[in-house]
């Protein structure tokens, strides 16, 4: 809130239809007016300066970012919020086309986006495409990729207008997987009344603030903070590393756990925590970080992988020599007889930047002491039993005095994995016995949150005459920045990638990991694998281009099918969809480059290209295990309840399995009452990464669902093939004509819970040998995607056209969300290729940080391959990665194919993408 010495004023405002007076300062923005004070949480806080739209409301019938307006100049306004629904029929409407057309996802920017088409309908009653770009472009998804957001509008007019009907599937029959059942998390979203981390917390909590290094490296001393009591009495406790109770380290692996909760007299990167200011939120905003007593001595830093690799380089850590984290590696056959044996050699160097996660929800969340002898902690994460797990060893507590309440997560993208607030929330909590919450800025979430590996990559890579693949070499250096982070999980996972889907009988592979004194670089939806698939898919189109071969064609020739080795050895027995799905874009694909040649024909700047990129990808952990464990209860009054452990981030996990739930069970999505993430209610399911939840935590729940099926068939004494249903407290197995009813209340015994299941699945894996040999995945998703693009060769800007999108899911639990997951990665990895690139110190907004807006989304075309995976739940196996994997690598494609360079530095920013045109070497 905007603080100040202004007296209090009294604001009369008309929300929703009903007349509001508040007390409150006059600079306050309205966004924490409605929030704070009238606790109307469904208008979102994702940056606090007008560049996310998350906080768009209606003032007087216009469209305004309510965390722009004071509250002052706001005075007997009418105020429209998201929660306006039930006086406002065309926010209604719109709220019940977004469920129907899956345009919610996390649900972090869906009010913003509710109200800024309520604005739009109610001025143009019949908008067309680009009507809707103009009216919704100031409201950044980072999710849904934006095209069903634009389905969602075009069906809210034509039911205003009475040209459509709406429908709802039916969500009461006896087959719910693979039907499009909206979201079972998404009327809340719609409605403004989902929890976020920044919208609930005990009334009483103080306020946690985090004071971070402005510089990259260096060492520091804390003097007297004595002094600071008295000047801000507000204040109550400043936190230091002296203060934690138990280890004060974390981080993913238990043998690297490398980073600090507060830094201990030296700083890594910019932004690491050096204390913690816990207060009345007036008086710790209101501290001038200038004015604390710290001394700091300031150092060259490294940055950089050159620089971390270089002769004499400064340490980041000493206990690694060289800089050099962990090193990753796949070796097959013989890649010097491949060179031998080939008629074509290419090879090449390529470049990526460090990506910020850009989640719209920036992290926040509270925690208290329950009984003195417990901690609970809410906040928005993608890992309940992983953040209970560090919280315990911080606090030097059993995991079982630690409970974890996911809140709503707006948005993960393997950003929310490591730990943020919770630390210094768990801290401050058990040190202070009070309630505490946290909530980063925008910038502070920029600052300190990890991103994905900046890479630089040696690609060579051998075929034939006649384009058949002989090797493949990859030398791919990433770096981690200051801490460790999933930096191994990179290293590892590369590698066994980096060749792509398809048959190669020679491949060498190698992924390092580098510290340096930059961001720590963390889990960003793909683990490495977008970046080596840049690299690879670009030099397959060089040897593609050097034989004369379509590159289509290419990769259909080298494509592995059912039967086929990969290069860790491991022999692919089913599902393996990877021809499938180029046989499905391959009309499109002669489409594409007939359009191209004869666009091409015209003068003007603007050159046509068509590109191609494929992609497989490992589900689930590499080579380690990776349980899931799911339970189910019945009890004597009839309610049945999913207790499932997957953090729901806007990935539709909730709702997919539920729909696997209800058809192992035998019953229908609407019996079941769900528990999501509480660590004190459900099992652990392991992380919501690596597109593991659906194939894993799906399999778990499908296990659990038949056993308490043949509990329940059992009690009923029926056969296998009844029919289930539950009436109230009465059990129901129907056999065709014959019913027989269990009266649950009457069974024996005390306990409530009446009938019980467990469900645990860990996917056949094997640890790699020393050359990386071995079964590090159980299943593989596969892709292909070709698009169009338009380069103007003056301006270096690319404009993409057209995207088609192959994927290989198994079984697609509810399409729609499949589809959503596709859209929203390839917008991603729009972005990723041609936009973003995050520096520190200098990025660290959504306005210097451009991501793509609904006005950047090409036209999408999703086809669904269903090639079952006989591991999997109905088939089914993950894309939530897999989704961004093969975007940049299709685009580079077809700007090579418009203009004739190659593209090895990524993003393919306008002022390079220039130099490299207009200029005799490209970078």
């Amino acid at each position: 809130m905007t603080r100040s010495n202004d007296d209090l004023i009294a604001v009369e405002l008309i929300v929703n239809g009903a007349h509001r007076r508040i007390q409150i300062l006059p600079r306050t923005p309205l966004s924490d007016a409605l929030r704070e004070k009238l606790q109307l949480t469904g208008t979102k806080i994702g940056c606090g300066t007008g560049n996310c739209g998350a906080c768009t409301v209606l003032l007087n019938g216009e469209s305004v970012y309510a965390c722009l307006v004071p509250v002052a100049q706001c005075n007997g306004a009418e105020v429209v919020t998201v929660e306006g629904y039930r006086q406002d029929r065309v926010l209604r409407v719109l709220q019940q086309s977004f469920l129907r057309n899956g345009a919610v996802q996390c649900g972090f920017c869906t009010p913003g986006m509710l109200i800024a088409a309520c604005r739009l309908l109610r001025q143009n009653a019949r908008p067309d495409r680009c009507a809707i770009e103009r009216a919704m472009n100031g409201v950044l998804c980072r999710c849904t990729g934006y095209v069903k957001i634009i389905d969602a509008v075009l069906d809210a007019a034509r039911v205003l207008d009475g040209s459509l009907r709406e429908e709802f599937i039916d969500t009461d029959g006896q087959c719910s997987v693979g039907l499009r059942l909206p979201r079972v998390d998404g009327m809340a979203k719609v409605q403004g009344a989902e929890c976020f981390g920044a919208d609930r917390a005990p009334g009483a909590a103080l306020w946690v603030r985090a004071v971070r290094s402005p510089y990259a490296r260096g060492a520091f001393t804390i003097g007297d903070l004595t002094p600071l009591y008295t000047r801000y009495p507000g204040l109550v406790r400043v936190l230091t590393a002296a203060d934690v109770p138990g280890t004060n380290r974390f981080g993913i692996y238990p043998d690297l756990k490398d980073q600090p909760v507060f830094a201990e007299g030296i700083v890594r990167y910019r932004g690491e925590t050096v204390l913690a200011l816990v207060g009345e939120r007036g008086a710790v905003d209101a501290i001038n970080v200038e004015e604390l007593p710290i001394e700091w001595a300031p150092e060259q830093p490294v940055i950089g992988i050159a620089a971390a690799q270089a002769d004499g380089a400064l340490l980041v850590h000493a206990q690694c020599p060289g800089n050099l984290l962990t090193t990753g590696s796949v070796e097959k056959g013989d890649i010097g007889e491949a060179e031998r044996r080939a008629d074509v050699v290419v090879e090449d160097e390529f470049e990526t930047s460090f990506v910020e996660h850009a989640y719209i929800e920036p992290e926040a969340g509270f925690a208290r002491c329950v009984a003195n002898d417990r901690i609970e902690l809410m906040a928005s994460t993608q890992t309940p039993y992983m953040d209970r797990e560090e919280t315990a060893s911080i606090l030097g507590i059993q995991p079982s005095r630690v409970r974890v309440v996911p809140s709503g997560c707006g948005g993960g993208f393997g950003g929310k994995l490591d730990l943020s607030v919770q630390p210094l929330l768990a801290v401050a909590a058990w040190v202070i016995k009070r309630p505490v919450r946290m909530v980063y800025s925008r910038v502070e979430s920029m600052t300190a949150s990890t991103k994905r590996h900046p890479a630089r990559m040696k690609v060579r890579a051998m075929a034939q005459a006649d384009g058949t693949l002989l090797g493949f070499g990859f030398l791919g250096d990433f770096n981690t920045g200051a801490y460790a982070s999933w930096g191994p999980t990179v290293a590892g996972r590369v590698p066994v990638h980096a060749a792509g889907p398809y048959v190669v009988p020679h491949v060498k592979c190698t992924a390092r990991a580098y510290y340096t004194n930059e961001t720590p670089a963390g889990a960003c939806r793909g683990f490495g694998t977008p970046q080596a698939a840049f690299a690879s898919e670009t030099i397959y189109d060089q040897l593609a281009y050097a034989l004369d071969i379509d590159r289509w064609e290419f990769r259909y020739r080298n494509a592995i099918r059912t039967g086929g080795t990969t290069v860790t050895g491991q022999v692919l027995k089913a599902s393996v969809g990877m021809r499938s799905c180029l046989e499905a874009v391959k009309d499109d694909w002669q489409s594409f480059l007939t359009d191209a040649l004869e666009f091409n024909r015209q003068t003007g700047p603007v050159r046509r290209g068509a590109g191609i990129g494929c992609m497989w990808y490992g589900c689930g952990n590499t080579a380690l295990a990776n349980p899931s464990r799911m339970r189910l209860t019945l009890e004597r009054d009839g309610t049945l309840t999913f207790h499932n452990g997957a953090a729901e981030i806007g990935q539709g996990s909730s709702t997919a399995l539920l729909q696997i739930c209800a058809d192992a069970v035998g019953l229908t999505p609407s019996a079941f009452k769900m528990v999501v993430g509480d660590t004190d209610h459900t099992e652990d399911a392991g992380k919501t990464s690596a597109s593991r939840q659906t194939f894993i935590s799906g399999k778990a729940t499908y296990l659990a669902g038949r056993a308490l099926r043949t509990k329940l068939l059992s009690m009923c004494d029926a056969d296998e093939g009844a029919q289930l249903r539950l009436d109230g407290p009465r059990l129901i197995a129907r056999n065709g004509k014959v019913e027989t009813i269990i009266a649950l209340e009457s069974l024996p015994g005390e306990a409530n819970i009446v009938a019980e299941a467990v469900g645990t699945f860990d996917p056949p894996v094997s640890q790699l040998d020393e050359k990386g040999q071995g079964t590090p995945y159980a299943t593989y998703a596969f892709a292909t995607q070709i698009c169009s693009v338009d380069v103007d060769v003056q301006l270096g800007t690319v404009a993409v056209r057209k995207i088609v999108a192959a994927h290989d899911v198994g079984k697609a639990i509810n399409p729609t969300l499949v589809e959503g997951q596709i859209h929203g990665g390839i917008v991603q990895g729009l972005g990723m290729a041609l936009m973003e690139q995050y520096v520190p110190g200098k990025t660290e907004s959504l306005h210097t940080y451009p991501i793509p807006t609904i006005s950047d989304v090409p036209d999408i075309t999703v086809k669904l391959i269903e090639d079952p995976e006989p591991l999997g739940p109905y088939g089914a196996k993950g894309v939530g990665e897999p989704a961004l994997v093969a975007t940049p690598a299709a685009i580079m494609s077809a700007i090579r194919h418009a203009t004739g360079v190659v593209v090895r530095k990524m993003p393919a920013l306008p002022y390079r993408l220039h130099r490299m045109l207009h200029s005799s070497s490209a970078e």
